[in-house]
């Protein structure tokens, strides 16, 4: 992913500098540190739709599983914005998903991370960012960074 600078109103005070912007490595280190993703989806009706899910970070990427209305709304239409829990240390992922068997390896990590494991051969969503955003509380907008896909 290439960072940049959101583009984002400038009332923000964002600098055109490089200076302080976060690293890819950065933002991956807090998706994986966060216990919940906040994934928000459209209903069939144009509603949105925000629940908190489960997951884990795979080789760069969220994996998460889920059922319900967010599963209908992913399998009819699979954009989606996913982003940590923290307002402090933000990850903000805009993209699609696609679902895929969960390897070994992530079965083991989710056990891991929250005592539950998933059934062999589960599929789990996985976010394919066209777009993410991160900054910390603390520093911004001096931090806020926005990253694509290379």
């Amino acid at each position: 992913m290439r960072a940049s600078r959101p583009r984002f109103s400038p009332s923000y005070g964002i600098s055109e500098s490089a200076d302080g912007m976060l690293s890819w490595g950065w933002a991956i280190e807090r998706l994986a540190a966060s216990r919940n993703y906040w994934v928000s989806t459209t209903r069939a009706d144009g509603r949105p739709h925000a629940m908190p899910v489960w997951g884990v970070v795979h080789d760069g990427e969220l994996w998460f599983g889920t059922g319900g209305v967010k599963r209908q709304n992913l399998e009819r239409d699979g954009r989606l914005v996913a982003h940590t829990e923290s307002g402090d240390e933000v990850v903000i992922l805009e993209g699609t998903v696609e679902q895929r068997v969960v390897p070994a390896a992530l079965l083991d990590a989710y056990e891991a991370k929250y005592d539950h494991r998933p059934e062999a051969g589960s599929r789990f969503w996985v976010v394919l960012p066209a777009v993410a955003y991160a900054w910390r509380e603390r520093d911004y907008p001096t931090s806020a960074t926005r990253f694509r896909p290379d």
